[in-house]
């Protein structure tokens, strides 16, 4: 039978992102998962060196993978990409106070994006890497349905 197993974005600079999952989101490490360049070159299908690392997070079921290429050149830029576009487009963290929040995300590097604030249910902000994050309060999963 299926099951969830995780979801990776690639950062680029390790103890950064880690700061801001755990401090900004509360998400708590688990492991982390070191591999030699020619078996994850293969697997990714990106071309050494790659100095590859995963170090995996979890918050309430959720296993978020940072995927790290140390080798100089190996990250490809940061490219904004929009909501409309094909591909996973964000996360959905629910928070106990959005306004806080927002304050731990700037001083950690990330930006809050004013703009989507749809009256202070929800507003979408970004990692110190670009990844889009939205923020909902708490209090929405006791308006939704009974999940299957």
């Amino acid at each position: 039978m299926p099951a969830y197993n995780h979801s990776g974005q690639v950062v680029t600079d390790l103890a950064r992102s880690r700061r801001f999952y755990e401090e900004v989101l509360g998400f708590r490490y688990w492991f982390e998962f070191v591999d030699t360049d020619d078996r994850s070159a293969a697997l990714l299908r990106v071309k050494p060196p790659l100095g590859f690392s995963a170090t995996y997070l979890v918050l309430d079921g959720l296993v978020l993978e940072l995927l790290h290429f140390a080798a100089s050149g190996t990250t490809v830029p940061y490219r904004e990409r929009v909501m409309n576009e094909p591909g996973l487009t964000h996360l959905s963290i629910a928070v106990d106070d959005i306004a806080a929040t927002c304050a731990l995300v700037e001083e950690h590097g990330g930006e809050v994006l004013a703009d989507t604030d749809y009256g202070g249910m929800a507003v979408f902000v970004r990692d110190p890497d670009g990844q889009l994050l939205e923020l909902l309060p708490s209090s929405y999963r006791t308006r939704l349905p009974p999940m299957p």
